[in-house]
């Protein structure tokens, strides 16, 4: 857009100064609206937009995704949420743009790791999706444009600091990318290869019916995981993110973390958490964690806190009534950026209801793995594309 060279506040950390942002031909594909930001920032904003520009291209719909330290919390498609979606994400009655509920979405997905996140907007900002991000703790956006009052709304976040970039919705980066890394230069292709439906092509278990919907949420899946950190295990349902395990050195245990938190986002829909009472002073983001506490059931000792965060003391949600609503949850898409070397993924994903896998395969236990989804009675995809990012 012009500028060739940005001044950052800092780098990873306070004491890493100067920093800045700069290309090397040509001026920068972005511009700051508002706002001074830090190294870490224009990570999670610009792996962010190439996600939500690539949902926005696969799906034909408004997009967006919350991001913290570079990789995911959420992301998701602007779909209309159910009553209990809107009362799970606090956004109540009110009018939202597809961009809005895209938003509501990405944020809800993991509302504790959201705390603090760069959103990315695929569509130009509008007054909808604004006044939402405006309501809850986040350090900056981008998008490639915004509405007047939009903009208005943004630049009275945080006393006036709140980061907001536009991004020039046609740049194209070099195909090649380069990473300084301990006086060293690396050079490589930048993973420039779309995600559409030619991943579905190769169905190898018994049952290979593979509804819209899934493929959509599959498609969901596959992109965020694209620009998560890896290793990494992407749930998804309904066009959204429900879970994400990223950045683990196992496979199993990337699985194990995204279905933690699946079960998280699906218990957080339970009509004893939806029907809890707040004191009207506690934050939003408080609110978050008083849920998570409740979800865990540990009370004892903490009369005082409980009055303090309740109008009325809060019905006890029991281990069998946890897994009676557990037991709805179905029908989820499963995606993951390298192959399953054990069967132990599939047996852990099966705990949450899911039905459809996405894994590029080449295991030399391909056909293990692929007895297990029989077992279950899943469908699996072989996409043959790897998808780590580092």
């Amino acid at each position: 857009m012009g500028r060739s060279e940005l001044p950052l506040r800092y780098g990873m950390n306070p004491r890493q100064t100067p920093t800045r942002a700069f290309a090397a031909q040509g001026g920068l594909p972005i511009k700051l609206l508002n706002g001074s930001p830090s190294l870490i920032n224009m990570l999670d904003l610009l792996h962010g937009w190439q996600l939500v520009r690539e949902l926005k291209a696969a799906l034909g719909l408004p997009a967006a995704a919350s991001y913290k330290h570079v990789s995911p919390a959420g992301a998701a498609v602007g779909l209309p949420l159910s009553d209990a979606l809107r009362r799970a994400y606090f956004v109540g009655n009110s009018s939202l743009s597809p961009l809005a509920s895209a938003y509501a979405r990405a944020r809800g997905a993991d509302r504790l790791c959201s705390f603090g996140d760069a959103v990315a907007l695929s569509d130009i900002c509008d007054a909808s999706a604004a006044t939402l991000i405006a309501r809850e703790v986040s350090d900056a956006v981008i998008a490639p444009g915004y509405e007047p009052e939009a903009l208005t709304v943004l630049r009275r976040k945080r006393g006036g600091r709140y980061l907001i970039l536009q991004v020039d919705p046609d740049y194209e980066p070099p195909r090649m990318e380069r990473r300084d890394l301990f006086g060293i230069t690396l050079e490589q292709r930048r993973n420039d290869r779309t995600t559409d439906r030619r991943v579905f092509d190769k169905i190898v278990t018994t049952r290979d019916n593979l509804p819209e919907a899934a493929r959509r949420d599959l498609l969901v899946a596959t992109i965020t995981l694209k620009y998560t950190q890896s290793n990494s295990v992407c749930l998804a349902s309904d066009g959204q993110v429900i879970g994400l395990g990223a950045g683990q050195q196992s496979r199993v245990h990337c699985v194990r973390l995204a279905v933690a938190k699946a079960r998280r986002w699906w218990l957080r829909q339970h009509p004893k958490v939806l029907d809890l009472s707040f004191q009207k002073h506690l934050a939003r983001s408080s609110r978050n964690n008083v849920i998570e506490q409740y979800l865990q059931g540990d009370w004892d000792g903490r009369a005082d806190q409980l009055s303090e965060w309740f109008r009325s003391s809060p019905q006890p949600l029991s281990e069998s009534e946890k897994t009676t609503w557990l037991d709805r949850l179905t029908n989820v898409s499963l995606s993951s950026d390298g192959y399953f070397p054990f069967r132990d993924s599939i047996d852990c994903a099966r705990q949450v209801g899911v039905k459809y896998v996405l894994q590029p395969g080449g295991s030399l236990r391909d056909e293990e793995v692929t007895r297990a989804c029989n077992e279950h009675g899943m469908v699996m995809v072989h996409s043959g594309i790897r998808l780590f990012t580092h």
